[in-house]
């Protein structure tokens, strides 16, 4: 289910040459630890072994990939080069580092494979607001939301096979953190993360309209883990949804909205916006009302640490803060509540929103990814509806990207406000504290 990869086979075969898979696997990636290291490495297994199955080669290579791919092409006679897409600052030089370092007669190209209708095609400019996507992106989706065609066994084998992968040896030679632990209900890799959808169709999609904004309900597809690894392909989720329209139209089509609409406008906005992690990259009214209030005094300022360890006086944000440290996830109404209080309980709107990349980054398992800086959740006008793809943006928390301005108060200005009381009213919140309090 992947369509850079199946592109290239389509050259492969056409030309007649072998097909080689390459992994670069850099030692470091800005706030990832071993609970991310390890969900993706166990999931590249799999892939290693489903390569061997069609006679493709999988080449895990140690280092950056401007130091070792350039390399790896000359040395193996490498035809042409075809890769995946990030809207990432950090994946954008990679692709860029390597385009420098090629061979000038090999071909590269790039491939949207990470979302239905790739970026630049769904627009070619920054959208403000889901509405203004969201009528481009479904005009485009009868094109694009097809059925993928079969990869088949290669028939034109390499003339040397790919070197036997030492996984514990890659594993054990990470530089990352490794106090934050993998967690136990995610298991990695396609066969799992395509089991955790049959469920979620089987069990729970039947509530996602209703209840996905109660953090206390199983109503949610908890599937961003495989979609943030690519692991499970998103197109692939929407296909098999879809087929339950007749029985569930409206947490069909929900879904449908979160996790293509709400989710390519993420994407949208980190690729046309070169500030998509600060608050430079605000639209003017959220700078200007933020400049405005930035010396109001908070009720309460917390350290970094405070935060992390969840030892605020708000019981309902320490047990978010805690799901995320235990299990990799926070339920998406959360997460915007949570942001916004880090903006409410620091010095600054734009150490909040340092503070608050660098927790999600570092314990959310989605992490690092579009959704994480900028994914918004939807005003139904009926209550929240959560986002269900990965994260609630951060900037949109604090920001108001993809919001708009609302009633004046203090620290935030006109930047949409949440509180307990009205958490309250949207669900037991004694429940949920219960659920995640503090060891005592």
């Amino acid at each position: 289910d992947n369509w850079a990869f199946l592109y290239a086979q389509r050259l492969a075969l056409k030309q007649e040459l072998p097909l080689h898979v390459c992994f670069c696997l850099v030692p470091k990636f800005l706030d990832a630890t071993i609970r991310h290291y390890g969900f993706m490495l166990k999931g590249l297994q799999e892939v290693a072994e489903e390569c061997a199955g069609l006679n493709i080669p999988f080449h895990l290579l140690l280092g950056y990939a401007k130091d070792v791919l350039p390399t790896f092409v000359v040395e193996h006679g490498v035809g042409g080069l075809v890769t995946d897409f990030c809207p990432l600052h950090l994946p954008r030089q990679w692709v860029e580092d390597v385009r420098e370092r090629l061979p000038e007669d090999v071909p590269f190209a790039q491939v949207d494979a990470h979302n239905i209708v790739p970026c630049w095609v769904a627009s070619p400019k920054q959208e403000y607001s889901a509405r203004t996507i969201r009528g481009k992106i479904h005009a485009q989706l009868p094109e694009f939301l097809t059925e993928f065609p079969p990869i088949i066994r290669h028939p034109y084998p390499p003339s040397c096979p790919a070197e036997p992968i030492a996984w514990e040896a890659c594993y054990s030679s990470l530089q990352v953190d490794r106090t934050v632990k993998e967690v136990e209900w995610a298991t990695p890799g396609t066969a799992a993360g395509l089991a955790v959808l049959q469920s979620f169709i089987a069990e729970r999609l039947k509530s996602f309209s209703s209840h996905r904004n109660d953090p206390n309900k199983a109503a949610l597809s908890n599937l961003s883990p495989w979609f943030h690894f690519g692991q499970v392909s998103t197109q692939r989720a929407i296909l098999e949804v879809q087929k339950h329209r007749g029985k569930y139209k409206e947490s069909v089509d929900a879904f449908v909205e979160e996790a293509v609409v709400r989710r390519e406008l993420a994407e949208n906005f980190c690729y046309y916006n070169e500030n998509y992690n600060s608050v430079q990259g605000a639209y003017n009214w959220a700078q200007t009302t933020l400049k405005l209030h930035a010396k109001d005094k908070r009720p309460f300022l917390y350290k970094l640490q405070e935060l992390e360890q969840g030892t605020t006086h708000d019981p309902l944000w320490n047990a978010a803060q805690l799901q995320m440290v235990q299990e990799g996830k926070m339920h998406g109404f959360l997460r915007m509540y949570w942001a916004k209080k880090i903006l409410e309980w620091t010095r600054s709107p734009e150490e909040a929103l340092q503070f608050a990349i660098y927790l999600n980054d570092r314990y959310e398992l989605d992490g690092r990814d579009p959704n994480g800086y900028v994914g918004k959740l939807q005003d139904g006008g009926t209550g929240w509806r959560v986002f269900d793809g990965q994260g609630c943006g951060c900037l949109w928390s604090i920001c108001g990207i993809h919001d708009q301005g609302w009633a004046e108060r203090a620290i935030f200005g006109k930047i949409r406000y949440m509180n307990y009381a009205g958490c309250k009213r949207k669900f037991d919140v004694g429940q949920f504290e219960r659920r995640y309090a503090p060891p005592t």
